[in-house]
């Protein structure tokens, strides 16, 4: 390796991807016989690949292997880049005496749990490491039957599909006979050549883009055997193919070296993050929460230094909100208790009019029931008494369309939010509109969703009567001329929340976690009075956006550092 990339090797390790970038390029740099020096003594390249050459003659004259077409060298057009001295290209399926062979055609009917002859798959082929993965069998009738090509240990395995596609290992050998799968090849080099060279230079960049050329299949991208022989490979002198793999041994343990001290780090630097944060947490009110804070900020650019810490940073100040340490309490504002009475009566008016469906009134919370101590002026509430309605969507079929009315769905709720754009429609005219259609600032709800995503929460800031919302989805609605809406979706976005309301209330059913609209209206919340809501999501979004810059700050510091370490990397290997 170059004097230069030496001295820059921590900028290049510490870069975003930096490590799988430098592995990648020690292996270009040694098929470009730029990492070893060249021994002018050393046997070139061409007589090894005589002997191969010549092993395989007589392979072909004693019926072992069928008499292979003659494939004409790698012309100049097709060599990726300029040999050393001694070097020679030499296409793939001339490396070994043998012709590189497919897996077997193994169906379904024919594997057996008891068998004693493994099958090798796709997942078994790491990037220079058998991974040893799968678990498949057939018996030695049907290895008889399929006349099945048995694998040896030395062969080499190199995959036909993603990902990445092209990937070699060496087959160490297992306990029981072992055969492959159709898309993974078989490569089996002469005794007394270098396999570990091959499989190095089988997976650095040169060959993995000749291999991505030849990909072919709309839904699997393959490369077919015919094409793996035809691909050319950079091919060193014997001696120096052992100095080679030395060398790249020797860098690839610095790497994990590397990789493991950069996992370390980032471990306590996010113990760190998690103490001075609950530091934050612990503050007993809105002024103790100020002089913690201050005491922090003077080390933003040192602690908030990934998107993990920065998304902490955001989930602790929605914890700060919920518990009432954001902002300070005002004696002067109207009880908690007394807005709720307003909610109340406001629910009772509309539900008389018919402007929303009767509900039934959820049970008081009582003192053991509180999951924290909130501010004296706080009170707790259920969402059902809360929220003006609560509302399933529709489950009318969607369709593409220009018109009709946009149907939100929960892959539209992100981060807190309900995008908009791209959604299916459904006829203006479907039963359950116009009441479905949703006013700005309504909260959708997901209801059903994977374990970690069901609970989500996203407030709707699109136009009035012009969108509705699926039926996994449950719509909440405010009372929004007495309470902000922005609060609830705080609270509902929360950690507490998460932790308290969805979390127990967890229920699998085909994969789908579903917590349904009857546990959402018992589910528990804080409620400060209105006017300290309102102050409340002013703070948010005010440190929200605090957030935000340190990410985007973060995102151009590592573009920068990416085009510095892309183009160290481009100066290593232009370098002689």
């Amino acid at each position: 390796m170059s004097v230069m990339l030496s001295v820059h090797l921590p900028l290049l390790a510490s870069a975003p991807n930096g490590i799988q970038k430098l592995r990648g390029l020690i292996l270009e740099l040694a098929v470009r016989g730029k990492l070893v020096p060249q021994d002018p003594n050393d046997e070139p390249a061409s007589e090894l690949l005589r002997l191969v050459a010549k092993e395989r003659a007589r392979l072909e004259v004693e019926g072992v292997c069928k008499k292979s077409k003659c494939v004409p060298p790698a012309s100049a057009d097709e060599q990726p880049f300029t040999l050393r001295d001694g070097w020679k290209w030499a296409r793939l399926d001339s490396v070994a005496p043998l012709p590189i062979a497919d897996g077997d055609w193994i169906e379904s009917k024919d594997q057996d749990v008891n068998g004693n002859v493994r099958l090798v798959q796709l997942a078994d082929v790491g990037v220079g490491e058998f991974k040893n993965k799968s678990a498949r069998f057939v018996n030695d009738e049907t290895f008889s039957r399929l006349n099945c090509t048995e694998i040896v240990p030395g062969d080499i395995l190199v995959a036909r599909l993603p990902n990445p596609i092209g990937r070699a290992c060496i087959f160490p050998g297992l306990d029981q006979k072992a055969i492959t799968v159709v898309d993974v090849a078989i490569l089996r080099p002469m005794k007394g050549t270098c396999s570990d060279y091959f499989v190095l230079a089988i997976n650095a960049k040169p060959f993995r883009e000749q291999v991505e050329s030849y990909g072919k299949g709309a839904t699997r991208f393959r490369v077919s055997t015919g094409h793996l022989k035809t691909i050319a490979l950079p091919i060193p002198p014997l001696a120096e193919q052992h100095r080679i793999v030395a060398k790249v041994d020797e860098l690839m343990t610095l790497c994990d070296r590397l990789e493991a001290e950069q996992m370390d780090t980032a471990t306590a630097h996010a113990r760190l993050v998690e103490t001075l944060l609950g530091t934050l947490t612990q503050s007993t009110d809105a002024t103790d929460l100020a002089a913690n804070w201050q005491r922090l900020a003077g080390h933003f650019d040192a602690l908030f230094t990934t998107e993990a810490s920065i998304g902490a940073l955001k989930q602790t100040v929605l914890q700060l909100a919920v518990m009432g340490k954001l902002v300070p309490q005002d004696s002067n504002d109207e009880p908690a208790n007394e807005l709720l009475k307003q909610i109340a009566d406001e629910r009772a008016r509309l539900e008389t009019d018919g402007i929303c469906k009767k509900s039934k009134l959820m049970p008081p919370i009582g003192e053991d029931e509180q999951p924290f101590d909130v501010p004296e002026s706080w009170a707790w509430e259920r969402i059902g008494n809360y929220a003006i309605q609560t509302d399933y969507g529709l489950s009318e079929k969607t369709f593409p369309a220009t018109e009709g009315v946009p149907v939100l769905k929960m892959g539209d709720i992100q981060a807190g939010n309900v995008i908009l754009g791209g959604q299916k429609a459904i006829p203006v005219t479907t039963e359950g509109l116009p009441y479905l259609f949703l006013e700005r600032y309504d909260l959708l709800y997901n209801r059903t969703n994977s374990a970690e995503l069901v609970g989500k929460t996203g407030i709707f800031r699109g136009p009035a009567q012009q969108y509705s919302f699926a039926s996994y989805l449950i719509r909440i609605r405010c009372a929004n001329g007495l309470v902000s809406p922005c609060f609830l979706n705080f609270v509902m976005n929360s950690p507490m929340f998460r932790e308290t309301e969805i979390v127990p209330h967890l229920k699998q059913q085909c994969g789908q976690a579903n917590v349904n609209g009857t546990i959402l209206r018992n589910m528990r919340i804080p409620v400060p009075p209105a006017a300290e809501q309102h102050r409340i999501v002013a703070k948010v979004d005010e440190m929200m956006a605090l957030c935000d810059n340190l990410k985007a700050d973060l995102a151009s510091a590592r573009q920068h550092q990416a085009k510095l370490s892309d183009t160290l990397i481009e100066s290593a290997l232009e370098a002689a």
